[in-house]
């Protein structure tokens, strides 16, 4: 029966439907609804890890014990992962296993543009790239097939389109999942340097292999149209040169690592100029050129920046842009991204803009804290670089004589995958700065999933719940102290405390994500005759709150619809004008 279902839910179907076995993974927009799909669907074992790299080592771990496993993260994620990619290609896999990386072109959600082609090339894997949700089921279990015949990991590429858009998916007749014998094999799967120098001969062996299928395999197929122009793509970026040039010919690749060089000169023999369309890195490009074979339209005329669209391909060929491509857009409301009416995080940031320390950031909703009118956070680099950045901050401020400790925050979900090293070295080294972790109990910023702190797993079964306290502590940190940061005086207090406190400090806010707690307390509202206008209390940032037009001066109103009764803004008001409803 046909479904019209994302990219992200076509992985998890198939996945299923493929003999799966094992599914793990850490939440990373735009990759996160395929294990949320895996546990929907119940009928699969699926976890959320602490982190990337954990994810891939359990699917490993799930393939070498015989079972069809899948990893599942966003491009930044294979980063952490890599560490175990890199030498998990030497090894090879005992039942199939996928690495879904999920690309973000245009960072929608992320904080670089990666290309993860990049790793398929560097780690000398097979990658394949969908370009709808069909392709996306289908991948699935190619990806398992050419696994297990290649003895090799194989990644599978989506970007935020092919994730997040839907399309129609006709299942296949489903395999039963089955483990394979779970045997010892020493030189396979120990890479000491004896056994690591003979399987690199296989890895650049098997790849020689890998490119004589590519050649053959339907996964990557020509579609022969006006020789005028043909264009070598994948992916996504396939349906956009399709909308572009329905006309043309298109040699669509569905195996983007290795590449298949016989059957891309033979298309280009074919026509008169080629053209290749990818977005982000010039990945066949390069490649492409490095074959001798000229190419007349590339990244000479499409960015390495940003997603590539219809009108984009269109005028890098030199045709004539749409109607809609040329007509202006004026005037376009502007709505900055901020926090939820009542998240605990705008009274904490407000009392670090209050006291003008330098705040060392780190990945998830309280990245929002950096944009006006808060302005309070000045440096955001990947997940758990908060602490170590601070450390080091704090060290070269001693060497220079300056007294300013740096302050670091982070969300829980982000201190269990890669902040707990992070203090675990600023106790070691005797460092000094003031750590904040922003303790909700939940992923907030991918959309509510659990973690170790959370108190359930996927599937919502009860799990051991990590009390962030005694954790601390056990890093070596003597200083630890809750604080409610909805008590803006009790927050200061505790920040002034921790900033003068020499050495490490840790504070930690324990408040639920209102948004997946869905936390309410009694609304508040605005006495017009005691507000004077003076907006401090718009410093909060809160979507509530808005000046009103009666009256000479604009005063403060809040929504009754939107406000959370948190009470931050009755705290910044000087005049005693605001009160619960």
């Amino acid at each position: 029966m046909k479904k019209i279902i994302s990219g992200n839910e076509a992985i998890a179907l198939s996945f299923e439907d493929s003999g799966g076995v094992f599914a793990s993974g850490y939440p990373g927009t735009p990759s996160t609804e395929t294990l949320e799909e895996v546990a929907r669907l119940g009928n699969v074992y699926c976890e959320w890890a602490p982190n990337e790299k954990v994810g891939l080592e359990s699917a490993i771990g799930a393939s070498l014990a015989g079972g069809r496993s899948l990893a599942t993260m966003k491009h930044v994620g294979v980063n952490v992962a890599a560490d175990a990619l890199m030498t998990l290609t030497y090894t090879g896999v005992n039942a199939g296993l996928i690495l879904m990386a999920a690309d973000d072109p245009g960072m929608h959600s992320s904080q670089n543009e990666q290309d993860s082609r990049n790793y398929a090339k560097f780690a000398k894997i097979p990658m394949l790239d969908p370009a709808d949700s069909q392709e996306a089921y289908d991948f699935v279990r190619a990806g398992f097939e050419i696994s297990e015949q290649f003895d090799t990991p194989v990644m599978l590429r989506t970007t935020t389109r092919i994730s997040h858009a839907k399309g129609i998916v006709e299942p296949k007749g489903k395999i039963a999942p089955k483990v394979g014998a779970w045997e010892k094999n020493v030189p396979k799967y120990v890479m000491l340097p004896n056994f690591g120098k003979i399987k690199h001969v296989t890895v650049e062996e098997r790849l020689l292999k890998l490119q004589e299928f590519a050649e053959t395999s339907p996964l990557n197929r020509v579609e022969m149209g006006d020789a005028d122009l043909g264009i070598v793509t994948s992916g996504i970026s396939y349906q956009h040169v399709k909308e572009a040039f329905p006309a043309a010919s298109i040699l669509k690749l569905g195996l983007v690592h290795p590449l298949p060089e016989k059957k891309i000169r033979e298309f280009a023999a074919k026509v008169k100029r080629l053209m290749v369309v990818e977005e982000m890195d010039a990945i066949f490009e390069e490649q492409i050129r490095a074959m001798g074979i000229p190419v007349h339209v590339g990244k000479d005329r499409i960015s390495l920046c940003g997603e590539v669209n219809a009108d984009i391909i269109r005028a890098a060929a030199g045709a004539p842009l749409t109607a809609a491509a040329t007509a202006p857009v004026e005037n376009l409301p502007q709505r900055p991204p901020t926090f939820c009416p009542g998240c605990a995080h705008r009274g904490l940031y407000s009392i670090l803009s209050k006291l003008k320390v330098y705040v060392s950031g780190d990945i998830g909703c309280y990245t929002l804290g950096a944009l006006p009118p808060l302005s309070a956070m000045h440096t955001c680099i990947c997940m758990g670089a908060s602490i170590s950045a601070a450390h080091g901050m704090a060290k070269v401020n001693e060497i220079a004589g300056r007294a300013e400790k740096p302050v670091a925050v982070i969300g829980d979900s982000t201190f269990f995958h890669s902040g707990i090293t992070g203090l675990l070295s600023m106790a070691y080294n005797n460092g000094n700065a003031l750590v904040i972790i922003m303790d909700n109990r939940t992923t907030g910023m991918t959309g509510g999933q659990e973690n170790p702190g959370s108190g359930q797993v996927l599937q919502g079964e009860p799990a051991k719940q990590v009390s962030m306290v005694d954790l601390v502590k056990v890093l070596g940190i003597d200083n630890v102290v809750e604080i409610n940061s909805y008590n803006l005086e009790e927050t200061e207090v505790a920040i002034r405390k921790g900033l003068e406190t020499p050495g490490p400090y840790v504070l930690v806010d324990r408040n639920p994500c209102i948004l997946r707690y869905r936390v309410k307390k009694p609304l508040y509202t605005v006495a017009q005759d005691k507000c004077t206008g003076c907006r401090a209390c718009l410093k909060a940032s809160c979507v509530a709150l808005g000046l009103t037009t009666s009256g000479e001066k604009p005063k403060v109103g809040i929504d009754p619809n939107i406000c959370n009764g948190c009470g931050v803004c009755a705290q910044l008001c000087k005049f005693d004008a605001m009160s619960e409803a």
